[in-house]
Formats: structure tokens, sequence, C-alpha cells
């Protein structure tokens, strides 16, 4: 079963330094059919005025991965790290037993544009930890490259580690570049098409669209346009 959820379908806010939709209930946005998907708790599309950002504030059992579009995301936390995020970098953040920390676009004149990812852990009070790694475009074209996994032998391989039984991938495809995933049946996947069109599974998508699919074998993706995409491979809960 594919289920599409169209990008005006989702939550937004303007608080006027952040503009952000929000796929899943979040904040002021409830929406009792749209509490999340499997273990993926939050995906919101934010966008951060030049000076400003989200002062410090506490997290815990919660598994953050940042992906910036645009610009970039200065991050600060209790652990120690201080750091800049540029697009192409996916950062994670587990918060484990808890941490702190802040994100701002000292930028002058240019906006932030990212994506912040909530999944839930399958374990919890651990301590808080944080990675970042820079994944090539040309690694992403045309196919569809795992950035985050819980497995220990796909972390190896080069992915971001996040403690939850989920996997991320990131794609760029355009023309007549297509990609195939197998889909274990008994769990759920998510796209979310960032930008550009793209077709999943028969279904078009435009920027801001996702598609939830539940019972299915196999994911294809055919037809796109300029088009960047997030493919999660989920527990059911």
């Amino acid at each position: 079963m594919i289920t599409i959820r169209k990008s005006k379908e989702r939550g937004y806010a303007d608080h006027g330094w952040l503009k952000s939709y929000h796929s899943f209930s979040f904040a002021g946005y409830y929406d009792p059919a749209h509490m999340g998907f499997g273990n993926l708790r939050v995906i919101n599309e934010d966008r951060i005025a030049p000076g400003t950002g989200f002062g410090e504030h506490g997290h815990r059992d919660m598994e953050i991965i940042s992906y910036v579009l645009s610009g970039n995301l200065a991050h600060k936390d209790s652990m120690g790290n201080v750091k800049g995020i540029p697009p192409g970098d996916v950062q994670r953040m587990s918060a484990g037993a808890g941490v702190r920390h802040s994100e701002f676009n000292h930028a002058p004149a240019q906006e932030t544009h990212f994506l912040q990812i909530w999944i839930e852990p399958n374990v919890t009070g651990i301590p808080p930890s944080y990675e970042q790694k820079t994944f090539a475009p040309e690694t992403k074209l045309g196919q569809l490259k795992l950035v985050a996994s819980g497995n220990a032998a796909d972390q190896q391989a080069g992915s971001v580690t996040i403690h939850a039984d989920a996997k991320l991938y990131a794609g760029l495809f355009d023309g007549a570049e297509t990609a195939q995933l197998a889909l274990d049946p008994t769990r759920k996947a998510y796209v979310h098409l960032i930008k550009g069109e793209l077709t999943v599974n028969g279904q078009s998508l435009t920027g801001g669209d996702a598609a939830l699919l539940e019972a299915e074998t196999l994911l294809r993706l055919t037809k796109a346009k300029a088009a960047e995409v997030l493919v999660f491979d989920l527990a059911t809960h």
C-alpha cells in the first residue's frame, strides 16, 4: 500500500525569523492522523533568517539528524562540539540521557535551509554523542546512498550511526536515472522528496511531497527531474 501526502498538507509555522513546514505533529501543529510514521517522528523543513537561530535548549532519548540544503547551520552543544554544517554533510546527535544545544545561522545575508529529522531510539538513557560526515554529491547521483543506519556493518561502510532500528538513504536523480530498493514488507518505508519531480512506484511527486509505503516489497524511483530525495527504512514503531 502506498499513500501520498502532498506538500501543501503539511503543517506550517511562520515565526518571522523561522519558517517551518512540519510533516508530522510538532509544537503548535497537531494532527492526530500524522503523529509520525513507524519510528520516524519528525521531519521539519526549516528556513532560518540571517543572524538568527534556535537558542540553547534540551533534548533526551531521541536520534536527531540535520540535513542542510543551503547556507550553513552553526551547532554548539553541551558535549563541547562547536561545528558548522554545510550542504552535503549529515549531522547526527544522539540525545540519550540528555543534551543541550543551539543552532544558528550566522551569515549576514543568506538564509539557512535544512531538514531536521527525529527518529525514536531503540535504546534509552545512553550517553549523548555527536557525529558529522560529508557525502559528496557524486556519491548520490543516480543512486540511493546510505547515509545513516543502526547497523554496525553499514557504519563501517561509511554511514553515520543512529541508535535506532532505521536506515536513511539520500539520492540525486534526473532524466533517465532510476533506482530500486528491496523492502521488507513487515517494515515501513517513507520517501520525502526534497525538491524536483520524481515518480515513486508509479505515483508522481513534486518537491515537499511524501510517499508512505506499507506491506511493499520493492521501491522504484523513476521519471526524475532535478530531484533530491530521502528514503527511510523504518521499524513499524
